[in-house]
């Protein structure tokens, strides 16, 4: 299954109601390489949460395949995410007293029983794909790049169609940014997923297919499209 995204006047507000966020149109085929970028504060994070229905009150259409994720309830469009999209946090987001194959394996545990085993062995290939070899330390022992590429196995253990990544380096030193920036492009380019990552770092956007640019909360519909 591929899912295009085709969204259409897009607005997010603020609790006050004001729109920080606008989009008129932005259309994305399925298996691309999409870079976000724009200075800190123009809306590159609020646009990925929208993208994926994390955030409450947007108005207007985001489609992703035959689905219109707005107008979906909370609880269809929770189950929407789970079974689509894998999310990389910038601060990782992972429990720091469990095994890098606990965390990236821990998604198992919200999927239907028959589903958890597959779930699990992929969250260990993929954590042995990005270099991580099964031991039992805590991650809490772990360098910032390790921590990362953990984020990135888990996010991809249940095999979703679409990637989303916020500053996915913005935390690491250059050596295991490139690592992790050459890591997750062949890992997304070797299963035909959708990525779409929100950067400053220009060697990650410099790897993608498009780039998007928000400036002052709106994106601009002009999509720079690489050779």
């Amino acid at each position: 299954m591929t899912l295009p995204l085709s969204v259409r006047g897009l607005s997010v507000p603020n609790p006050r109601g004001r729109a920080i966020l606008t989009v008129d149109e932005l259309d994305i085929p399925a298996g691309s390489l999409v870079g976000v970028r724009g200075p800190s504060g123009a809306g590159k994070s609020t646009l990925l949460y929208a993208l994926a229905g994390l955030w409450s009150g947007a108005k207007g259409a985001v489609r992703w395949g035959e689905t219109e994720i707005l107008a979906l309830s909370d609880a269809r469009r929770t189950a929407f995410r789970a079974d689509h999209f894998g999310m990389i946090f910038q601060d990782f987001l992972l429990f720091e007293e469990l095994s890098a194959a606990g965390n990236a394996g821990l998604v198992s545990l919200f999927r239907r029983r028959r589903d958890r085993a597959g779930v699990t062995k992929r969250a260990r290939q993929g954590l042995a794909r990005l270099g991580l070899t099964d031991t039992p330390r805590a991650v809490a022992s772990f360098s910032g790049g390790e921590r990362q590429r953990v984020a990135v196995a888990r996010a991809l253990a249940h095999d979703p169609h679409v990637l989303l990544a916020d500053e996915p380096t913005a935390s690491l030193h250059r050596e295991a940014a490139d690592a992790l920036i050459d890591d997750m492009v062949k890992l997304v380019r070797d299963s035909g997923k959708t990525l779409i990552a929100v950067s400053h770092d220009l060697a990650l956007l410099d790897r993608m297919d498009r780039v998007v640019s928000v400036i002052d909360g709106r994106v601009d519909c002009d999509v720079e499209v690489r050779a």
